[in-house]
């Protein structure tokens, strides 16, 4: 555990950039951006045939993708596992990150 993760985020303003550390191989951010998307295609899709059986495959193909990215291309421990809030909304912020050109994928 580095010094930078045995300390306690307390505002995702100041998580956001030790998240991104963490997503620095381009594999793992592109499977986050399938990932995501995915999520995003599943919740459209359940929503508009109310087959909402369909909502359990949202958590497996969202974590499915970025914890491939972080085991296999990152060697990391997801940060999920220490701040699931922040990590969520670093997911989403990422991929709007992404979109908008902010980062490359």
């Amino acid at each position: 555990m580095t010094a930078r993760t045995a300390e306690r985020f307390t505002r995702f303003a100041d998580f956001y950039p030790f998240y991104l550390a963490e997503h620095s191989h381009p594999t793992c951010r592109r499977l986050h951006y399938v990932g995501s998307l995915l999520v995003l295609g599943i919740l459209f899709y359940a929503l508009l045939s109310q087959q909402w059986v369909w909502l359990i495959a949202m958590p497996v193909a969202g974590y499915g993708f970025a914890w491939v990215g972080h085991f296999v291309f990152e060697k990391n421990r997801p940060a999920t596992f220490q701040y699931p809030l922040y990590s969520f909304l670093g997911d989403w912020v990422m991929l709007k990150d992404m979109l908008t050109g902010k980062i490359r994928f």
